[in-house]
């Protein structure tokens, strides 16, 4: 502890009843003692008169304090070795590392002369990976998930991308990815993966409620590894609105097969398909989609998913029955580098999807754009107040609103958009044959909360959520209508238990206050 603020003339002493400790003879210690006291004298503050390190990698950052006349503490001197080892390894030496150190201290000046001698050993570049642990996945296609970049030139970037492919495929426990000691014909880098399959199958549920929307159930089922090359069949379940005041219960029922590694190590393809039957306020629904794509990882924030789908609907309204056939290409990207995902308290996010689409029969043709923006700041000891935005945005642009997918229009109002205002309260009224309430082609939401936890656990929140639908334009001929309220949050290890509480503040959507609860933060 002295020496990590630079006392290294430092003396302890212990005295046992008024006796020091160090001259009381082994044979002569006494039967008790009443009284300890030990007492510090850390001496004069050590300078560095000489702080070196050679020799250094191109452009190497240094602590700023490692340097002559600073304060010598052990630490800085840990620090600069370690962060001129990282630079060379950054610039492709993987073996440098520190072969002399000579660290003297002058007491009578007061003085620490650190010289400190590195060796970068060779340029090198990867080599064979050495594969063990994998009982059902193919040894082929572990490799090919890895994506180990035998040949390319060294960087410890590309080690840590190797175990983060690994590891989101989910059919692993344990990943522990391990550098040969020394390099293989002067310069070849081997490296040892050793993996442990987790279990195949998974389940896993989720339910949330609002006074207004009434029960969500949602449920799914998971195989890790179903061929033996690392894919994943999910199976997904949803009952929503059970004892709800709007609608009736819709129900859902999806299957995802992914691939990883699918042409490069970074991109998954899947099928996908689902079968869908809501019962909306202003409509009832029948829905079949197939569809398969690709996805592809393009850093540890960015991601991008491109696919191709048949959607087919039956919608029943006060207007008679209507089905919608079309073929879509949705195409989105999304960057995330919030801290949590279920709890964030710093970072931003954000999706954009557009979605080409051409009809078939009387379905229009066009295209459809949705957005989804999100911001967070902490403030205080451990983040303890947080301010929270989001900002969504969505838009059908081409085929008038009649011939536009029911399930493609816009709506605003419940948990998803604006609390303390019924599920899909506000869209846009219709003459056809009468006055139809039905979806807009043009939606802006906006939200804003302050966090604060009141304790290690508790949380308070206070919030205000606002949402526009329009028939046609984002400036006019729309409707806006907000909420506002409070939540309790209670943190767990899956993310708070979110209870939300709020009335209408403007708009002549609302009925009432709205209750909410959930797992995880509204956004």
């Amino acid at each position: 502890m002295l020496y990590d603020q630079g006392y290294y003339s430092g003396t302890i002493s212990i005295r046992l009843d008024g006796r020091e400790a160090a001259a009381i003879a082994p044979m002569d210690a006494p039967g008790t003692v009443r009284r300890v006291e030990i007492r510090v004298d850390s001496g004069p503050i050590f300078r560095f008169s000489r702080a070196e390190i050679a020799p250094l990698a191109p452009d190497t950052t240094l602590p700023g304090d490692f340097r002559s006349g600073a304060v010598a503490k052990s630490g800085l001197i840990v620090d600069a070795a370690t962060t001129a080892v990282s630079a060379w390894r950054d610039e492709g030496n993987a073996k440098a590392k520190v072969t002399a150190q000579s660290i003297v201290a002058d007491h009578r000046a007061e003085t620490i002369d650190a010289g400190i001698r590195l060796e970068p050993g060779p340029l090198a570049y990867f080599g064979q990976l050495q594969m063990s642990g994998n009982q059902r996945l193919r040894s082929k296609r572990l490799a090919e998930i890895a994506g180990y970049p035998t040949g390319k030139r060294f960087t410890p970037d590309r080690l840590d991308e190797v175990r983060a492919r690994l590891r989101r495929t989910g059919i692993f426990s344990s990943v522990a990815l391990t550098e040969a000691e020394t390099l293989r014909d002067g310069n070849l880098l081997d490296a040892d993966l050793a993996v442990v399959e987790a279990k195949r199958r998974r389940l896993g549920f989720g339910a949330e409620i609002s006074s207004s929307d009434g029960l969500t159930l949602s449920g799914y089922w998971l195989h890790r590894n179903l061929f033996g090359g690392g894919e994943r069949l999910r199976l997904d379940a949803e009952v929503a609105g059970i004892g709800g005041s709007t609608g009736g219960i819709d129900y859902s029922l999806g299957a995802r097969l992914d691939r990883p590694a699918t042409f490069t190590p970074d991109t998954s393809a899947f099928l996908e398909s689902a079968l869908t039957q809501k019962h909306e306020e202003d409509y009832d629904q029948r829905g079949f989609t197939f569809g398969f794509g690709l996805s592809h990882i393009f850093n540890e924030r960015l991601s991008g998913e491109a696919a191709l789908q048949y959607e087919w609907s039956q919608i029943t309204d006060s207007s008679g029955r209507d089905i919608f056939r079309q073929i879509s290409l949705p195409v989105s990207a999304t960057w995330d580098n919030r801290d949590v995902a279920a709890d964030a308290t710093r970072g931003y996010y954000g999706m954009l999807e557009v979605m080409p689409f051409v009809g078939l029969g009387g379905t229009g043709s066009g295209a459809r754009l949705e957005g989804d923006f999100r911001a967070y700041r902490g403030f205080g000891a451990n983040d303890r107040f947080v301010l929270a935005g989001r900002a969504q945005i969505g838009g059908v642009f081409g085929p008038s609103l009649a011939d536009t997918p029911r399930d493609y229009l816009f709506y605003s109002g419940g948990g998803g958009t604006v609390r303390g205002q019924p599920y899909q309260s506000l869209g846009v009224s219709v003459l056809e044959g009468g006055t139809l309430h039905t979806g807009g082609t043009r939606f802006l939401g906006f939200s804003a909360e302050a966090r604060t936890m009141v304790t290690e656990k508790i949380g308070i929140v206070a919030f205000y959520d606002t949402g526009f639908v329009s028939a046609d334009s984002f400036t006019s001929g729309g409707a806006w209508h907000s909420g506002a309220g409070l939540g309790l949050r209670y943190k767990t290890p899956i993310g708070p238990i979110r209870l939300d509480i709020a009335g209408p503040v403007n708009g002549d959507t609302s009925d009432g206050a709205q209750i909410y609860l959930g797992i995880g933060q509204a956004f």
